[in-house]
């Protein structure tokens, strides 16, 4: 009788002690805030930027003043000058960035020139640098319509960005102007404060690459070398076909993680295939997957890693292959860009030097090209 009440009390206590963790665990857990809607309580402090309340400071906004009066449009946008840095945000949390939306001038040189850079919990070095219009889904500086899992994109130019960008203590955000002009920017970044986040979680870090051309027989990297821990979110792809007769689409995505050396863990078996079409590519945007632009020598394509998770521990670095067609694949060097994106704990190693505005810029899309070249 004895060792049954004291198998019984261990019960108890155990039991207790799970239900005081898991309960402990409920506390800790963010709300899903787009599954469960109607959770009123949850702790979170809602909060926007824009021009009109520059600090996102409660009861700061509309207070400039317009020919109409103050608080009717008084700061819509601002012009950013040649070579000026605007600074975007400075929040202190812990917090979540939640949707960023913007526009400015819809040329596809500005959409290369101005550079969106973001700093997570003090760091020294931006976690995230690139081009608006890449940031956004835009490659080679041509908008087109579309919605994803990440992006949703207007015929006229309104940008939006939906992955949730967690912060434990402080971010940091600002455009640069690299180009000669003028340049509208019009911009809203909404966010949570008061979010409970492990030490550990991710931070967005995103990157830009080119490489106008790549070198034969060397796979043009998405993701250089990152060691740490870490999940690869997906990436846009901009093609310039430098050989308009071949199909440019053959080449292999692989992904080399925690210890891989000469051959990678993941391997994909070709190019439209990695990012979910078949037998080529036409402009078809999906959730996760698609193609925004097709015309002549241009292609934009994207995939996203969302429900399918790439994830490592230690390190992973991630390129795709240069494959032509002809009777057999190919090597072959065209103009490749990429926008990466990723999440990666603090402290995070600095990005890969930055292409600068005239590697950039360089031979990308122009409407007189198109009248000439895409019928």
């Amino acid at each position: 009788m004895k060792r049954v009440f004291t198998s019984v009390r261990w019960f108890c206590i155990s039991a207790i002690g799970l239900f005081a963790l898991y309960g402990l665990q409920a506390k800790a857990q963010q709300p899903n805030l787009i599954t469960q809607p109607y959770l009123l309580d949850t702790g979170l402090v809602s909060r926007s930027i824009s021009f009109e309340n520059p600090t996102g400071a409660p009861g700061e906004g509309g207070k400039a003043a317009s020919a109409l009066g103050v608080g009717r449009k008084g700061a819509s946008h601002r012009f950013v000058k040649p070579g000026e840095t605007v600074q975007l945000a400075d929040i202190d949390g812990p917090g979540t960035i939640r949707h960023i939306w913007m526009t400015i001038d819809n040329k596809p040189e500005l959409m290369r020139q101005m550079v969106l850079r973001g700093w997570w919990e003090g760091q020294d070095h931006p976690s995230i640098e690139c081009p608006i219009g890449d940031f956004f889904g835009v490659s080679h500086g041509k908008v087109t319509a579309f919605q994803s899992a990440v992006h949703s994109v207007s015929a006229s130019g309104g940008m939006n960005f939906w992955l949730p960008m967690p912060f434990a203590k402080h971010a940091k955000f600002t455009m640069t102007n690299e180009s000669g002009e003028n340049v509208h920017l019009f911009m809203q970044i909404t966010y949570t404060l008061g979010d409970k986040h492990p030490e550990d979680v991710g931070r967005m870090h995103v990157l830009f690459r080119r490489e106008n051309p790549t070198t034969e027989k060397r796979d043009f990297e998405i993701l250089p070398l990152r060691k740490n821990k870490g999940r690869y979110l997906g990436t846009v792809i901009g093609v310039r076909n430098l050989h308009p007769a071949q199909w440019w689409g053959e080449g292999e995505v692989k992904m080399y993680m925690d210890g891989d050396k000469e051959f990678p863990t993941i391997v994909g078996t070709g190019t439209e295939d990695y990012v979910g079409l078949a037998w080529g590519v036409e402009p078809q945007a999906f959730l996760y997957n698609g193609c925004t632009l097709h015309e002549k020598q241009f292609a934009t394509i994207y995939r996203w890693h969302l429900p399918d998770p790439i994830a490592w521990q230690k390190e992973c670095r991630i390129t795709i292959q240069q494959l032509t067609w002809l009777k057999d694949p190919t090597d072959t060097a065209d103009d490749w860009c990429c926008s990466t994106f990723w999440y990666e704990p603090t402290p995070s190693a600095p990005l890969p030097k930055f292409p600068d505005t005239k590697a950039r810029s360089a031979d990308i899309w122009k409407p007189e090209f198109c009248l000439r070249n895409c019928y």
